[in-house]
């Protein structure tokens, strides 16, 4: 790469955990200041003396066991009785949940949800595991982000009072069939994103609240293919904003016409 800018911005990026399809679609559809550079070129110049030394950067990096699952989890509604608008990812505000768990020995789990459509990530440590403290993260969780509308989870045994924290959460909660745990792709894949962070067997009673957030900022700060490389970060900005300007507009049409 002879351009100093593009090789800034590519090794930027890789150091910050973007993978090579993700820079070379960003550049593409965000960075118009900069030559197009396709992954495979990106891959070859890690290969190339002048690209090593990055490359052994990456490989030093690492890229987070499952709690037992209720054996009947009562009045349960199943994923696939979502309204079509969900599984569509139509509308922002349908979301999926799940929890990475801390190692043999380890306290503590990691509350994940994520976004169906905007893709933007949540995260909660929760250091003392009890229905109460889950269902406290729930709840913050849905104060940073109110336009959650429905809830999809697996069957793990900290959800056995669901019906109690659907209306904790004005939301309806979907179940997973049990072991059928692609249904909730979304969070699968963030969890994997967490993973290199958060390795398996860590403890989780080790990690503070300032370094949970810093994950989640990295995963809504990922260029994604499926948001045509935007962030997570950026699509959620710009719906807030949508929706703020449209009630803003609804209001001065209701101004007007009360004046009337």
């Amino acid at each position: 790469m002879r351009n100093d800018k593009l090789r800034k911005f590519v090794e930027e990026n890789l150091l910050d955990g973007q993978s090579a399809e993700a820079i070379a679609g960003r550049i593409k559809h965000h960075k118009k200041k900069l030559p197009n550079v396709s992954k495979d070129t990106i891959y070859r110049y890690l290969r190339s003396p002048y690209g090593k030394a990055v490359g052994l950067l990456l490989k030093k990096k690492k890229r987070p066991k499952r709690r037992g699952k209720a054996s009947k989890l009562k009045d349960r509604v199943f994923i696939d009785k979502r309204p079509k608008i969900v599984e569509k990812r139509i509308r922002a505000g349908d979301v999926e949940g799940d929890f990475i768990v801390s190692g043999k020995g380890g306290k503590g789990v990691l509350l994940g949800v994520v976004d169906r459509k905007l893709r933007a990530v949540f995260l909660e440590i929760i250091h003392r595991v009890t229905i109460d403290e889950v269902h406290g993260a729930f709840i913050r969780i849905k104060n940073r982000f109110p336009e959650m509308k429905t809830l999809s989870l697996d069957n793990d045994i900290l959800f056995q009072m669901h019906k109690t924290l659907e209306k904790l959460l004005d939301v309806k909660i979907y179940f997973c069939h049990p072991y059928h745990s692609w249904e909730k792709g979304s969070i699968e894949n963030v969890n994997k994103e967490i993973r290199k962070f958060i390795p398996k067997g860590s403890n989780l009673s080790r990690y503070d609240f300032d370094e949970i957030q810093t994950i989640e900022t990295f995963l809504n700060d990922r260029y994604l293919k499926c948001l045509g490389y935007a962030t997570p970060a950026e699509k959620l900005k710009k719906y807030r904003q949508r929706k703020l300007a449209t009630k803003k507009q609804r209001q001065t049409l209701n101004d007007i016409g009360c004046c009337n």
